[in-house]
C-alpha cells in the first residue's frame, strides 16, 4: 500500500484540504486499493477538531467529502508508516525533517509546492491567517494531481 501524509501546522486548514482532495482524486482514478491518504499537524492545538470552517465550506462548494476527519499531530511511527510525507510549507518541512533525521526513517519528505514548480511561491499560504481558502484549494487541487501522477509513475500503477 502506498501512503501519503499531508502536514501543516494545526491540521485544520491546508493539510486536511489536501487530504480530502487527494482522497477524491484517488477514488476518481480507481486507485483506493493502492493509495491511502491522511493528514496531521506539527502542532497540538487542534487535536480532535474538525477541519476549519473555511476548509469545510470550500470542500462543500466543490462537493468533496471530509467526513470523519479530525486533527491529529504527527507521530513518530508516521515516518515508517507513510511512503510520502508532504509538507505544506518550509517551517513544517524543517520540523518534519528534524524529527525524521533523529532516527532512520523510510518516508520520502517533500514540500507541497515542489509539485508546482511553475508557481511563484514556495509555500502553500495558510488560510487560517489569510482567509483565502479559494487560492489554497486551487493550489491543492493542482498539486494533488501532480502528486498522483508522480505516484502512478514511480509505482507503475495503471489509471
Amino acid at each position: 500500500m502506498i501512503s501519503v501524509l499531508f502536514v501543516c501546522l494545526g491540521n485544520i486548514c491546508r493539510s486536511p484540504m489536501a487530504e480530502a482532495v487527494m482522497r477524491h482524486q484517488v477514488e476518481e482514478a480507481e486507485l483506493s486499493t493502492h493509495i491511502q491518504v491522511d493528514s496531521a499537524g506539527t502542532g497540538d492545538w487542534h487535536i480532535g477538531h474538525s477541519p476549519h470552517e473555511g476548509t469545510r465550506q470550500m470542500l462543500d462548494q466543490v462537493r468533496i467529502s471530509y467526513a470523519g476527519m479530525k486533527a491529529r499531530q504527527v507521530e513518530e511511527n508516521d515516518f515508517t508508516n507513510f511512503t510520502y510525507i508532504v509538507c505544506m510549507d518550509e517551517n513544517n518541512e524543517r520540523n518534519v525533517m528534524a524529527w525524521k533525521g533523529a532516527h532512520d526513517r523510510t518516508a520520502e519528505v517533500l514540500r507541497f509546492m515542489s509539485l508546482l514548480p511553475e508557481e511563484p511561491i514556495t509555500d502553500v499560504p495558510d488560510p487560517y491567517y489569510t482567509g483565502n481558502f479559494d487560492e489554497v484549494y486551487r493550489l491543492v487541487s493542482e498539486g494533488c494531481k501532480q502528486l498522483l501522477a508522480k505516484i502512478v509513475r514511480e509505482h507503475h500503477l495503471s489509471v
